[in-house]
């Protein structure tokens, strides 16, 4: 049996993932178990504060796994700072890991901050984070920098919208995380973990160079998809899963 771990970006929780973890349950061998904890501050750990650090993150989730009887070694998905906190824990514990994906990730130093966090998004997210807007306005937002066609929007938003009601993360605890992805910093050499490397084009978060730097830096399989957005397991869930399944059949039983 293997165990999935699917980590989601900043401010977001596993409610967010929408029927992605089905898809990919669907793909993979009947015993494999999914999980899709949160990261503190954020979901069923909103009352918890934010890490202000990536390595907290990964030290967090880690303990929660293991406290939870779920033994590596993982298979982990992350996505955005889902992806940083995976990246990290493949640097610090490549034994824990059986393979890595990252989805529409950005990392120093191998990408500038006007790619990391594109300058055309800046005013609306500090709008976002200082104006305390509604949850539909918020929600809608987030819609908007993060998908280019996602199936059912509307209906993507009102699940979205009760989340954040049943689960508001604070302002406090969105800046660390926002604060903890701008300084984390990746290694220069690559984990000793298989890594894919997974985006859109169409992402307008984060500029689509980031994960074809990281590709060339880390010398990593990478493959984007022509018009989904930042979150590409909404807009292009069975393309994700079809990537996933190429890559695993190519590696070494």
């Amino acid at each position: 049996m293997s165990t999935w771990i699917l980590l989601r970006g900043l401010t977001r929780e596993q409610a967010h993932w929408g029927d992605f973890p089905d898809l990919l349950r669907q793909a993979l061998p009947p015993d494999t178990c999914i999980l899709t904890p949160d990261l503190p501050g954020n979901g069923t750990l909103w009352q918890s504060r934010s890490p202000s650090t990536v390595q907290g993150m990964v030290d967090h989730s880690r303990q929660a796994l293991r406290d939870a009887g779920h033994l590596p070694p993982y298979h982990v998905l992350g996505m955005s700072l889902g992806a940083m906190v995976t990246v990290d824990w493949a640097t610090r514990h490549p034994e824990e890991l059986s393979v890595a994906i990252l989805i529409s990730t950005s990392l120093r130093p191998f990408s500038p901050f006007w790619h990391r966090l594109r300058p055309h998004q800046y005013g609306r997210i500090l709008h976002l984070l200082s104006s305390h807007p509604t949850d539909l306005a918020w929600e809608q937002a987030i819609m908007a920098m993060t998908t280019c066609h996602p199936a059912n929007p509307q209906a993507t938003v009102a699940r979205w919208v009760a989340a954040r009601r049943s689960h508001p993360v604070s302002v406090g605890n969105a800046w660390r995380q926002l604060m903890a992805a701008a300084r984390y910093r990746a290694p220069a050499k690559p984990p000793a973990v298989p890594m894919l490397l997974l985006n859109g084009e169409g992402d307008q978060l984060v500029h689509p160079d980031c994960s074809q730097a990281l590709a060339h830096a880390w010398q990593l399989p990478w493959v984007t998809h022509p018009t989904a957005g930042h979150d590409l397991p909404l807009d292009a869930g069975p393309w994700v899963v079809s990537q996933v399944q190429a890559w695993l059949a190519q590696r070494p039983q």
